[in-house]
């Protein structure tokens, strides 16, 4: 088995056997990696390498995607105020990183890097306690995770 091989089966199985709040971190953790490495694509003068446009735009796609899961899984009724405010960061996140894509704005992508490591740190908290029910079905976050 390959290194990669091996480490898609630890990935799989990490995700598989993850409790909701931990899942929830996941994908926090997985949004942040994919801004990370999309600012790394862009140099001081907030330019791109040609070569590197279309990996840069695979990060920014990749995050929104996981933050439109995370956007998806709320449960409006039962998540009352906090669901509701969940649901406008997670639209305002996807509209600033769309905004950053097209203008290359560092400064958008950073703001949402802040608050998605801010919200993964609470998330974090919550996995080791309440939330630690076992997931339910989640192959859609290996998709989006990778």
């Amino acid at each position: 088995m390959s290194f990669q091989n091996a480490y898609s089966a630890y990935q799989k199985t990490n995700v598989n056997t993850a409790s909701q709040g931990r899942l929830v971190v996941l994908l926090y953790e997985g949004a942040i990696k994919q801004l990370t490495t999309a600012l790394t694509f862009i140099d001081e003068e907030g330019k791109i390498k040609p070569g590197d446009i279309e990996k840069f735009g695979i990060c920014i796609q990749k995050a929104q995607a996981i933050i439109t899961e995370l956007e998806v899984s709320l449960d409006m009724e039962k998540g009352g105020d906090i669901a509701k405010n969940l649901m406008s960061l997670y639209v305002f996140f996807n509209e600033e990183l769309v905004h950053a894509s097209i203008s290359r704005d560092t400064e958008k992508i950073n703001s949402v890097l802040r608050m998605l490591k801010e919200l993964a740190e609470s998330w974090k908290i919550i996995a080791n306690s309440t939330a630690n029910a076992p997931a339910a079905k989640v192959e859609n976050a290996l998709n989006i995770l990778g």
